[in-house]
C-alpha cells in the first residue's frame, strides 16, 4: 500500500471515529465549513477587501452587509471569509513543522544513543519553559512580523511539546521484543522508527497535534494583537478581533463575530483531540493487556 493510500485510509478511520459521537459530528462539521469557505474566498467574497464606504460605518447586520461593517466601512463578513484561509494556512503549517521537530526529537530520544538521547531529553525540558510569546519577540526583533513569526514560534514550542507528550509510549515501544529483533537483523533506527514506532504512537501524537491546531489560532490572535502576529493588509480573524475589540465597548457586535469564529473554531478542534484521546485510550488498553498477556503466557512457558 503506498503512502497516500495509508494517509487517506487513516483519515477515513478518523472522521468515521469522529462522526460516531456527538461532539465529534460538531467537530466535523465545522471544520469542514472552515476549509470550504476558505476555498470559497479564493475565488468570491461579498466585497472587495479594499471596498470601504465611508457613509456606512460601524454599520448594523442587514442583507446588504450579514455581519455589518466595521469603523473603515468595510464589510466585515468579506474579511473574515478571507482571514480563514490565513489561519487555515497557519494552522496547516503550524501542525506540519511541530510534527516534524517532534518526531525528530522522539527519534533521538528513543533510538539514538545513550548520550544523544541524554542530551535531547536535558534540551527539551530546558527549551520547553520558553513561552511562545517571547519566542515570537525574539524572532520578530530582526524579521519582523509576518506569518512566518507565528508558525515558526508555535511550530517549535508544539513540536517541543509533542515530543514531551510522545516519548513515553515511544519508549514502550522501542523496548519492545520486535523492535529490537528488527534492530538486530540490521535494519537502520531511522527504518525502525518510520516502520515500527511511528504507527504505534500516531493516535498520541495525533492527539496532541489537534490540541496544537486550536492553540495555533489563539497564538495567532494574541500575537497579531500585540502587533508581532499578521502584519496589517492580510486579513485574518486575530486582525479583524484586534481591530474591532477596542471599540467592543461602543459596537459590540463588530467584536463579536471574529470572536465567536475564533471559539466555534478552537472548540471544534479541541473536541477533536478529546474523542481521538478517548478512542485511542481504549484501543491503548486493549493492547497494552493483550500484550501484558502474551508476555506472561511466554514467561508461564
Amino acid at each position: 500500500m503506498s503512502v497516500v493510500a495509508r494517509l487517506w485510509q487513516a483519515l477515513r478511520n478518523t472522521v468515521r471515529t469522529l462522526w460516531s459521537t456527538v461532539s465529534g459530528r460538531y467537530a466535523v462539521t465545522v471544520i469542514a465549513v472552515w476549509v470550504v469557505v476558505s476555498l470559497i474566498s479564493l475565488v468570491w467574497t461579498p466585497y472587495s477587501l479594499w471596498q470601504m464606504d465611508g457613509y456606512n460605518v460601524w454599520a448594523m447586520p442587514s442583507a446588504a452587509h450579514w455581519m455589518g461593517t466595521d469603523g473603515t466601512g468595510a464589510d466585515v463578513a468579506s474579511w473574515l471569509m478571507a482571514g480563514s484561509r490565513t489561519d487555515l494556512v497557519i494552522v496547516l503549517l503550524t501542525v506540519a513543522l511541530s510534527a516534524v521537530i517532534g518526531m525528530c526529537l522522539v527519534a533521538l530520544m528513543t533510538l539514538g544513543s545513550t548520550w544523544s538521547s541524554n542530551a535531547t531529553v536535558v534540551a527539551v525540558d530546558a527549551l520547553i519553559s520558553i513561552p511562545t510569546v517571547l519566542l515570537a519577540l525574539v524572532l520578530a526583533v530582526p524579521f519582523g512580523a509576518s506569518i512566518a513569526v507565528v508558525v515558526v514560534a508555535c511550530g517549535i514550542g508544539y513540536g517541543l511539546n509533542l515530543a514531551r507528550v510522545v516519548r513515553p509510549q515511544a519508549l514502550l515501544v522501542a523496548n519492545s521484543g520486535y523492535v529490537e529483533s528488527a534492530l538486530s537483523n540490521g535494519a537502520s533506527r531511522w527504518r525502525v522508527f518510520a516502520q515500527h514506532i511511528v504507527p504505534n504512537i500516531l493516535p498520541v501524537a495525533s492527539v496532541q497535534l489537534s490540541l496544537s491546531a486550536g492553540t495555533a489560532i489563539l497564538a495567532e490572535s494574541g500575537l497579531t494583537y500585540l502587533g508581532i502576529g499578521v502584519p496589517s493588509g492580510i486579513p485574518s480573524w486575530g486582525r479583524s478581533l484586534s481591530l474591532s475589540v477596542r471599540l467592543a465597548s461602543v459596537h459590540p457586535l463588530t467584536a463579536l463575530w471574529p470572536g465567536l469564529v475564533v471559539a466555534l473554531v478552537v472548540l471544534a478542534l479541541n473536541l477533536c483531540g478529546d474523542v481521538l484521546r478517548e478512542r485511542s485510550g481504549v484501543h491503548h488498553a486493549g493492547v497494552a493487556s493483550r500484550q501484558a498477556a502474551s508476555e506472561g503466557g511466554e514467561n508461564d512457558r
